[in-house]
């Protein structure tokens, strides 16, 4: 899953899609690590999955990141992305 990180935000939230890409805001600063775990632990509830499902792929010193997601449907992971994007629909 493509994602677009904004750390130092006021908020941590999954903000909408960028550039086809789920951006990502989290309060963390980008150092040793930080904000990689945060953007792990705000993916990881705001799409309902347990840790062992989702893992940082690529990106670990970029704002492109892809995140890796197993043991779970792609339209199982569309419909939790729409659901958090869309929360009154």
């Amino acid at each position: 899953m493509p994602v677009r990180a904004q750390p130092k935000s006021s908020k941590n939230q999954i903000d909408g899609i960028h550039d086809g890409r789920l951006k990502v805001c989290v309060t963390q600063a980008p150092e040793k690590g930080k904000a990689n775990k945060a953007l792990l632990k705000v993916i990881k509830e705001g799409l309902q999955l347990k840790r062992s499902q989702i893992e940082l792929y690529k990106g670990e010193t970029t704002a492109l990141k892809v995140f890796r997601i197993s043991e779970i449907s792609l339209d199982q992971l569309r419909q939790r992305v729409a659901e958090v994007l869309n929360p009154s629909a």
